[in-house]
């Protein structure tokens, strides 16, 4: 064993280990998995295209940029491009999307083809209460419509309301305490909570529906949203956040609607659309969606407030 200043190498070696695997938490898991999706998309058209992917060059992710710039938005190429510089710092290889030239390319499609989003459909309460409407008496349909009524009520991010555990709940006679371990705004954990109350109507009561769920599924630990069986059956599995824009795509196409324009963002989306047509204040908005930048959520106010606060229509046309 070899002795450096008191401390063998070995020693050294297991504590370096150590403490590079907490690398992997420096990240959201959201975030992991689209780099990590990213990357292998870059490397499969490098390997197609005959080009080295690490290190690459500028010349390369020019290339790159030139056969997505008809295929995706502007903010898809900046975030493929994120996963790139981001597996070249992993690698500790100089970063080919800083380079100059590639920024003025970005500038330009930027310019040329403009950066708005285009977003998810929010889910209207008129809406929320056919699909809510529609959900069956049995397993699947119980959990989905707990799963739309929380999620709507609560605002709550994908990631968010398939983590949500039964430990995490606590009912009161207000209503539901709903502990949020971690959100987008929240990596390290500090945790927040939200407040679900209940509903004017038995029908679309998210408090009454999650304890109906509950209490169907049997469920004491674990998960609170969970995967079924081919027979409708809670299984210990948690539900994947994928599945919430499945669930919520499947009761719009039910409904005849065009399902390819909602997704999981509509029902958070929906919530502030809905509270800001009902004249809720910005800061009662923020608290119960976990925005930390009011930018961000006047996007969607603006949406709810076409109408009720629109100068056209105090002008007698």
């Amino acid at each position: 064993m070899t002795i450096v200043g008191g401390t063998s190498l070995t020693d050294f070696t297991t504590a370096l280990t150590d403490a590079q695997a907490y690398t992997a938490y420096s990240y959201a898991q959201n975030t992991r998995q689209a780099y990590a999706s990213d990357w292998h998309r870059f490397t499969i058209w490098c390997a197609t295209h005959q080009r080295r992917a690490l290190p690459a060059t500028p010349e390369t992710i020019l290339g790159y940029i030139g056969t997505l710039v008809d295929q995706v938005q502007v903010a898809t190429i900046d975030r493929r491009l994120c996963g790139i510089a981001f597996y070249h710092r992993q690698a500790r290889q100089p970063d080919p999307t800083d380079d100059p030239e590639v920024a003025t390319v970005l500038r330009g499609i930027r310019r040329k083809q403009g950066t708005a989003p285009i977003g998810k459909v929010p889910i209207t309460v008129d809406l929320l209460r056919t699909l809510v409407a529609a959900c069956g008496e049995n397993y699947r349909g119980i959990q989905e419509r707990a799963l739309l009524l929380l999620g709507f009520a609560g605002a709550f991010r994908r990631s968010e309301l398939v983590a949500v555990r039964v430990d995490d709940l606590t009912f009161v006679p207000e209503g539901l305490i709903v502990r949020v371990r971690r959100s987008k705004t929240d990596q390290i954990g500090l945790g927040t909570a939200k407040g679900i109350p209940y509903g004017a109507n038995l029908a679309t009561c998210p408090v009454r529906a999650v304890r109906a769920w509950l209490k169907i599924a049997g469920l004491r630990s674990g998960q609170v949203f969970r995967a079924l069986t081919p027979h409708g059956h809670a299984t210990s599995r948690p539900l994947p956040a994928y599945a919430v824009g499945r669930i919520i795509q499947r009761a719009i196409r039910h409904q005849g609607l065009d399902a390819t324009r909602y997704g999981g963002h509509s029902l958070r989306a929906g919530f502030v659309t809905a509270a800001a047509r009902a004249g809720v204040a910005e800061r009662l908005i923020m608290e119960q969606t976990g925005h930390t930048d009011v930018r961000t959520l006047r996007r969607y106010i603006r949406d709810g407030a076409l109408f009720r606060e629109n100068a056209a229509a105090q002008i007698g046309l």
